[in-house]
């Protein structure tokens, strides 16, 4: 690759290759060079991690713009500021998904991969999608709802790829989700009951059923109870140890359980060769998952509407707080890492067990006092 100094006369007077290309590098500028073809034409380029970037066609581009140009990438080089390669949308997404693979729960990974698809799917290179496109696919959507979570895996995807100097600047800055009021239904005592009898129908499969009683004598995630693995359970300390993999803040979770808890787990382990405690419909390695057909049938058969399965975690650490247990013990109970300081983390191991555990038969003899059951003849869903 032959060097010159570069100069409008030098660059006018070179010849031209026989066939191909060739490329001439300045002397005075490291990187900075014009490509002459057989066909006449000159580019100014410039080499880049390890590949040509066009600059422009000579002379349509002077010498003293194009080698201005070319100081100007080659500071933002130095910067940091310069992506390191040409990458494609559906290549980025592909390199995102396959990271979040490694550190996700899958159902995160699957909801990433869905909205993606769904509301910003791009054909062309991924430094082209502007702030104006996002916007705009925004626009599109809706309700509140969806609109603020496909907006919160839109931040996710394009700062990982803004992080990964994959993109210069970040098409999601500047938008703001429309927000929704925080739920505030706290289901009352007759409500309980309506749930509860109506979980007894033949009508509902029969791992919801189980798992509706077992969130409102919990005050557990619905993922974490449907998730529940028989290894998880100890009859003999009656306890259920939720490990981080599973937990939302990823932190191992071990809690007290009561009597009524107990005699529903203990109906399920007769099968001890399905490790769920709640396998979908042929797929024993799977979880149940037929929510919303399932709420739908519950919501008829109880007569309560308006209200989701979320808020019977919110009605439990309501009434905790009803019966006097302590803040500290009830949000021990939830897993909500958030009420610890960082030095009570780091210093206080304490597991508060005994504690948590009043706390839990304290509530299962409220429960069931207002159900109308005892332990002993609560009824297996």
């Amino acid at each position: 690759m032959p060097k010159i100094a570069f100069s409008d006369v030098k660059l006018r007077s070179l010849p031209l290759p026989e066939k191909g290309q060739t490329d001439y590098w300045d002397t005075t500028l490291a990187s900075f060079g014009l490509r002459v073809s057989q066909g006449g034409a000159k580019t100014f380029v410039l080499n880049m991690h390890n590949r040509r970037h066009t600059i422009g066609r000579y002379p349509v581009i002077s010498l003293s713009e194009a080698r201005t140009e070319a100081k100007r990438l080659l500071a933002e080089k130095t910067l940091g500021k310069t992506r390191p390669e040409a990458i494609t949308f559906k290549q980025a997404l592909y390199l995102f998904l396959a990271e979040k693979e490694k550190s996700r729960r899958p159902n995160t990974v699957a909801n990433h991969r869905q909205r993606m698809n769904a509301h910003f799917s791009f054909q062309g290179q991924l430094g082209d999608f502007t702030h104006q496109e996002f916007a705009r696919r925004l626009r599109r959507i809706a309700t509140t709802s969806e609109h603020d979570h496909a907006l919160s895996v839109g931040k996710t995807f394009f700062t990982w790829a803004f992080n990964h100097r994959y993109i210069n600047d970040n098409p999601t800055r500047g938008l703001s989700p429309h927000g929704h009021k925080s739920r505030a239904r706290v289901l009352s005592d007759a409500e309980l009951k309506l749930i509860w009898n109506a979980s007894d129908s033949d009508e509902l499969p029969e791992h919801f059923r189980t798992i509706v009683k077992l969130l409102m004598l919990t005050g557990q995630r619905r993922t974490e109870i449907a998730s529940l693995q028989k290894s998880f359970y100890s009859h003999n300390q009656q306890t259920l140890c939720l490990p981080g993999d599973l937990t939302k803040n990823h932190t191992e979770h071990t809690f007290p359980i009561g009597g009524t808890t107990c005699q529903l787990l203990n109906a399920l382990l007769t099968d001890t060769l399905i490790s769920l405690f709640f396998p979908a419909r042929g797929k024993p390695n799977k979880c149940f998952n037929g929510w919303s057909k399932s709420k739908v049938v519950l919501n008829k058969l109880s007569g309560v509407t308006g209200w989701t399965l979320h808020d019977l975690r919110r009605t439990f650490r309501t009434n905790l707080s009803k019966l006097g247990v302590a803040p500290h013990i009830s949000e021990r109970l939830l897993n909500h890492i958030s009420a610890r300081s960082e030095v009570e983390a780091t210093y206080d191991l304490y597991t508060f067990l005994p504690e948590m555990r009043k706390a839990m038969e304290l509530w299962e003899a409220y429960l069931t006092s207002v159900l109308g059951i005892t332990t002993a003849t609560a009824k297996a869903a």
